[in-house]
């Protein structure tokens, strides 16, 4: 899967390609793939300080792009990864991630689907597991109905420049990131933007369960057998 996961890096167009692991079965995996690993510390609290780690590691330039690609989605469209790439060139802002509409309430009032919310530039202006905005009147008559307006849900996929990326794993973890368990919080309370770009095609689930591992090893034979 995490093979998977790197040939769809690839394929967007990336110049280098690696996989940030501390785990010598992963790197094994990986070899003879073309692929580069990065053997990286396991004390590390997040996915942003594994690759932190990894930048400097790989000896990447400040001012390079790099996209955080989580080894749990083999099935991220390449449009997708190429768009949160150009949205951190063509906004100025050192982190960028993409948002999806929301079209049904089940969606708007889960917990695990994380709401963005946009300014009139494109930069977030808060994340939320909370439906925001709240729409007060249409959920004073009804919370069953999805109500009228535009709601974005987050999808996690981020494109940083190196040196937005370095700064990011050096900030303390902030207040409201606590509250909410966003550590996307964290860069937003200290006064940094985040551009929030449209994702042009949908993203399907990441691989979450050992029901979800059974689904993509299907999908990757079926993919397998159409390629010949």
């Amino acid at each position: 899967m995490i093979l998977h996961v790197a040939q769809r890096a690839l394929a967007a167009g990336a110049r280098e390609v690696w996989v940030a692991t501390d785990d010598a079965r992963i790197a094994d995996a990986l070899q003879g793939s073309g692929v580069r690993v990065a053997m990286t510390s396991p004390k590390h609290a997040s996915g942003t300080d594994r690759l932190a780690e990894c930048a400097r590691i790989a000896g990447w330039a400040e001012e390079a792009v790099v996209v955080n690609l989580q080894g749990d989605e083999p099935f991220a469209p390449v449009d997708g990864i190429a768009c949160v790439a150009r949205a951190v060139v063509d906004s100025g802002a050192g982190i960028a991630t993409l948002a999806t509409p929301i079209d049904d309430i089940d969606t708007l009032l889960d917990p695990n689907a994380v709401k963005v919310v946009r300014a009139d530039n494109r930069d977030a202006l808060y994340f939320s597991r909370a439906p925001v905005p709240w729409p007060r009147d249409a959920f004073a008559r009804d919370r069953t109905t999805m109500p009228e307006g535009q709601w974005l849900r987050h999808i996690g996929i981020y494109g940083y420049r190196v040196r937005a990326l370095r700064a990011f794993a050096e900030l303390p973890p902030g207040r409201l990131e606590q509250v909410e368990a966003l550590e996307q919080l964290r860069v937003l309370e200290a006064g940094w933007r985040i551009a929030v770009a449209l994702a042009p095609s949908p993203f399907p689930p990441g691989v979450d369960t050992e029901t979800d591992l059974l689904r993509a090893e299907h999908t990757c034979k079926e993919l397998q057998a159409s390629h010949g």
